[in-house]
């Protein structure tokens, strides 16, 4: 287990990660933090915001990516202020680590950028819980000498991400043995139900998706025993200016949260 702020994440309790993919304004922060933190204290949730000030691993160059570190670190600063959340951020770089690490409580290491060594020390260096995305390309035991480069780099504050792998192109899939061999590992294990119903690279320049999805894996993860759920969630993603295909309605992330929740607790207490 891992102790953030006053809850633990790996125990008894879920925990989520959630918010919009990529920073595009204050008042889509605010508008998602607050609803979603009212939802989680109703439902007994550990909650962290989750939001990027950079998406550097896009389809296209003209992609959105975020605001950028300053610009998207202040905004991420006022959020954790002002309703009192923990914060998890990528990073892509190894100099992006200290500074995020000023106000992210866990650092994101995206998918794509998994065995990137520098990435991954810069990170643990920070003494911060690193959450390690595993990548599509990657089968679930291979995660092992990722959490090796943390642990040597003195920190054994780790979570590990399961995302869906690669089948054929344009299309991902979710093998949830990852889970309980992930789990092995002795870290908590994060299910990521959003990026997971990605389709990469299907609209030529953009990445689809289809959220019908997200429900349905989020239920399947918990029943395969992880610790944590991971959702990009939007007040309208039909108009965000990243991953809106794959996102959840904010108004929706009540329903899906307690039906998560009931199967999380049906496993703990099995």
């Amino acid at each position: 287990m891992l102790k953030l702020n006053n809850f633990e994440i790996g125990g008894n309790k879920l925990t989520i990660l959630a918010g919009p993919c990529a920073i595009e304004s204050l008042d889509i922060m605010r508008e998602t933090a607050e609803g979603l933190k009212k939802v989680t204290e109703k439902l007994g949730i550990n909650y962290v915001f989750k939001s990027s000030f950079d998406k550097a691993n896009r389809s296209s160059i003209t992609s959105y990516r975020g605001l950028g570190m300053e610009k998207g670190l202040e905004l991420l600063a006022k959020i954790k202020a002002e309703f009192e959340l923990p914060i998890v951020t990528d990073i892509h770089t190894p100099d992006q680590a200290a500074v995020a690490a000023e106000v992210a409580d866990i650092l994101q290491i995206p998918a794509f950028l998994c065995r990137q060594t520098d990435l991954l020390v810069a990170a643990a260096k920070t003494g911060k819980i690193v959450n390690i995305k595993k990548g599509q390309f990657l089968a679930p035991q291979q995660m092992k000498p990722l959490v090796k480069k943390v642990e040597e780099a003195g920190n054994n504050q780790i979570m590990l991400t399961d995302r869906g792998v690669s089948f054929g192109y344009n299309n991902l899939v979710s093998d949830f043995r990852a889970i309980p061999i992930m789990k092995e590992l002795g870290y908590p294990v994060v299910f990521d139900a959003t990026h997971s119903v990605q389709m990469p690279g299907s609209n030529g320049d953009s990445t689809g998706g289809d959220r019908r999805f997200v429900p349905v894996l989020a239920k399947a993860a918990m029943a395969a025993g992880a610790d944590v759920l991971f959702f990009e969630i939007h007040p309208n993603p039909d108009k965000a200016l990243c991953d809106g295909p794959n996102m959840l309605f904010l108004k929706d992330a009540e329903k899906v949260f307690a039906k998560c929740k009931a199967i999380f607790e049906i496993v703990r207490n099995d």
